[in-house]
């Protein structure tokens, strides 16, 4: 039941990330091109995902357990650090280059762009590279 749910979910989002224009890179650079010719809707979609997690969090979070998991992964460091402040200016600096974050990237492989499939390829290896190099990559997970 739970890889039913969560194949729903997936389907959803993506069709969502679709919909909305986020897995176009073009739309995204457009949307980050402040002095020229901007593209506001980004902040309508963004707004929206931003404003229903504010809303259900607080309802969401006061259950004991999730109503699909054993339980809530949730993060418990609080601090902001340089590792935290390194890696968002990375991923903002790749979003930017490339209009592409890492769901809608993994979505865009159902239009088989080459292109598409470099980007992810090259995101996977970041990652890996990213793991082996912090001590944090476990061929368990």
């Amino acid at each position: 039941m739970l890889n039913i749910i969560s194949l729903i979910s997936g389907i959803l989002f993506g069709l969502g990330l679709a919909i909305s224009g986020m897995v176009s890179p073009g739309k995204v650079i457009g949307f980050l091109d402040l002095t020229g010719n901007w593209d506001p809707s980004l902040a309508f979609v963004m707004g929206g995902g931003v404003l229903v997690t504010v809303i259900t969090f607080r309802f969401i979070l006061k259950r004991e357990t999730p109503v699909f998991g054993g339980h809530f992964s949730l993060p418990t460091k609080t601090e902001v650090d340089k590792r935290l402040l390194a890696g968002a200016a990375l991923f903002g600096v790749g979003w930017g280059l490339g209009g592409l974050c890492p769901g809608p990237a993994l979505s865009s492989l159902a239009y088989g762009n080459a292109k598409i499939f470099t980007f992810v390829a090259a995101m996977v290896a970041g990652i890996v590279i990213a793991k082996l190099l912090t001590g944090t990559f476990r061929k368990d997970a």
